[in-house]
């Protein structure tokens, strides 16, 4: 019985920035369970464009292949003090990390509304716990992420929606493989990670699946941590 509430048959799901990452990991595993996965880059829609996702989404619904689980994944960062932070960068991370996520949230809600059933998960950050001194507005809009699922967990619930936050530590990615390289930074960074290891984007694809799936059914408006325990205190 718990094997068969994993299984995914039948159901669509749009993994935002999946061709790679952790992205990638996440729409391999909803696909060996099932899912019709749409593979997301910013080639396929560009998120910093909100007439982009309008598009996007008008061709999705004209094709019936509206998500029923929708991976709110892709994120852009920049590394730079806050005293310095360009605004025009900002309203970039905004819009992609942020309101892009909320326009897809309510574009694929009606149909989940009325099938009474749906799954909205976004992919947050440790940066929401621990934000990094240099990435001070990334994590804000992780952080603006999150209350947004929590905010509308409560109001879907009765539909046969979740809404859930999958937080990733440091992950070794693309991403994050040059300064996890450094010989000085990359040992601080471990040491700090009480597993004593980076996650790897497989890490993440377990708890993406649960959440996505009927066995994660009564999962809602939760942040799962997967860290390794790094936003623990102490």
């Amino acid at each position: 019985m718990i094997r068969e509430k994993f299984d995914l048959s039948g159901k669509v799901a749009l993994v935002t920035g999946s061709t790679r990452g952790i992205g990638k990991a996440i729409g391999d595993a909803l696909e060996e369970y099932g899912a019709k996965v749409l593979r997301h880059n910013t080639k396929v829609c560009d998120l910093s464009d909100p007439a982009a996702i309008e598009a996007y989404f008008r061709g999705l619904e004209a094709d019936g292949m509206l998500p029923d689980i929708l991976v709110a994944n892709a994120s852009i960062q920049a590394k730079i003090p806050w005293t310095e932070f360009p605004m025009d960068e900002a309203q970039k991370e905004l819009q992609v990390n942020f309101l892009a996520t909320l326009r897809m949230f309510q574009l694929c809600y009606a149909k989940m509304k009325a099938q009474k059933w749906g799954r909205l998960i976004v992919v947050g950050s440790v940066n929401e716990r621990r934000p990094h001194p240099d990435m001070c507005v990334y994590a804000a809009t992780k952080s603006a992420q999150e209350n947004l699922v929590r905010g509308i967990a409560r109001q879907v619930a009765p539909e046969g929606i979740t809404v859930n936050n999958l937080c990733p530590g440091v992950f070794c990615t693309d991403r994050n493989k040059e300064c996890l390289a450094d010989p000085v930074y990359g040992p601080k960074v471990k040491a700090a990670i009480p597993m004593h290891d980076y996650a790897m984007p497989e890490d993440a694809a377990g708890a993406a699946l649960l959440l996505a799936s009927d066995a994660g059914r009564y999962i809602t408006g939760a942040t799962i941590m997967v860290d390794g325990g790094l936003s623990l205190p102490g």
